[in-house]
């Protein structure tokens, strides 16, 4: 389920959890009963790639770089690695929709010339890479906002809470799982995606270095999402963890396992 429709599931009572903490943040900001109840890891799936002849994000200035449609991963990702490197987005690098919907035509407009970088999620750098491009940067190593969780109703948390607590404990277990048993895990992440070794295994070098073992998010973490989304909806009002979190059974479940 992409885009809106799990916030309206999640809503109607068509599914009791959801799992990508921006789009439900942002819904939570805009008066919708849903809450973060944990936080898995930090740190999104972009990558950004270039032409054969460009080795560095510096290198990019003067350049343009195809994304999806503006406010999209790929183009608040681009802007945010590009800033970090010291280039202003818009004056030193150009950001263009590209016209291809799917990421894999990005790559091969940047192969083809067309233009001189595309940012792409994990793990089409491996495509990226077998078509000659370069990965010149990954946006976890420097931008780490709160990226895999838990999210529910206001009503799920009063009424259900030990079936939050139980799924919240899985989560944190999957987690401590994955990072401790690499085969095993790219074993499933085989079976899971339907895809090659390769893939799984460039897909879980991404999560092991990503996912934490308590469930929590970091302060910083978690502010670094909400900002970007009080950003990308014009919001300039103060918004606290409270507002778009319920953190309560997290702590009774880290009690549990004797965590905190």
């Amino acid at each position: 389920m992409t885009g809106n429709v799990p916030i309206a599931a999640l809503v109607s009572g068509e599914i009791d959890y959801h799992t990508t903490p921006g789009t439900s943040v942002r819904a939570a900001m805009q008066g919708l009963p849903l809450r973060v109840v944990a936080a898995y890891g930090e740190g999104g799936s972009w990558v950004l790639v270039s032409r054969t002849n460009i080795k560095s994000v510096p290198e990019l200035k003067g350049k343009v770089i195809a994304v999806g449609n503006p406010g999209s991963g790929p183009d608040t990702n681009g802007r945010i690695i590009v800033k970090h490197f010291g280039l202003e987005p818009d004056r030193d690098v150009k950001f263009v929709a590209a016209a291809e919907g799917l990421p894999e035509g990005r790559l091969l407009r940047v192969q083809q010339g067309l233009v001189d970088a595309t940012v792409v999620p994990i793990p089409l750098d491996l495509y990226a890479k077998k078509l000659g491009l370069n990965v010149i940067a990954r946006s976890y190593e420097i931008y780490k906002p709160t990226t895999f969780g838990l999210i529910t109703t206001t009503r799920k948390i009063k009424e259900k809470r030990d079936e939050v607590k139980r799924m919240i404990i899985a989560g944190i277990k999957a987690s401590r799982y994955i990072r401790a048993n690499r085969e095993a895990s790219v074993q499933s992440l085989m079976e899971l995606f339907r895809t090659d070794r390769e893939v799984a295994a460039a897909t879980y070098e991404y999560l092991s270095k990503t996912l934490n073992d308590d469930g929590s998010p970091t302060e910083n973490g978690f502010r670094l999402l909400i900002e970007d989304i009080k950003e990308s909806v014009k919001v300039s009002r103060e918004v606290s963890f409270n507002q778009v979190s319920d953190l309560s059974i997290l702590r009774e479940a880290q009690r549990e396992l004797g965590i905190k």
